[in-house]
């Protein structure tokens, strides 16, 4: 089908307004922009979302939409859950046998007195210890 055939349906357009073109025209002197003030001036552009002084709506709204995507650790002390300490090896699994953990979590941080010393018996990369 040829290009050139697609009109708009009879009576469905109209020609634009043009404005300020003369006293004869009807839309000629103030060219529809009313008398005076900031909105009759040329190069007037209001902001957008401009509420005439308000405090606009995106302002008044708080902000949402961040997601830090950096995983913040699940902290265990081991001052308060010693069973960790008794543990041979120290994984989630392990972990979860002697401490309630949720499901979500990705990874945990082992903190308290003694806690570096832990380190040798840890075999999960997403486990670590307080202190170096």
């Amino acid at each position: 089908m040829a290009l050139e055939n697609l009109r708009p349906a009879a009576g469905s357009t109209h020609k634009t307004k043009r404005v300020g073109r003369g006293q004869g025209s009807g839309m000629g002197k103030t060219a529809t922009r009313g008398n005076k003030g900031q909105k009759s001036r040329t190069g007037y552009k209001r902001k957008r979302g401009f509420e005439g002084g308000q405090q606009p709506l995106q302002r008044r709204l708080p902000k949402v939409g961040f997601k830090s995507r950096v995983v913040k650790p699940y902290v265990i002390n081991i001052e308060k859950v010693t069973k960790i300490a008794d543990l041979d090896e120290i994984t989630f699994e392990t972990i979860r046998t002697v401490h309630k953990v949720q499901g979500s979590v990705q990874k945990i941080k082992l903190i308290g007195k003694g806690a570096k010393e832990l380190a040798s018996k840890i075999k999960d990369e997403n486990i670590t210890t307080s202190g170096k």
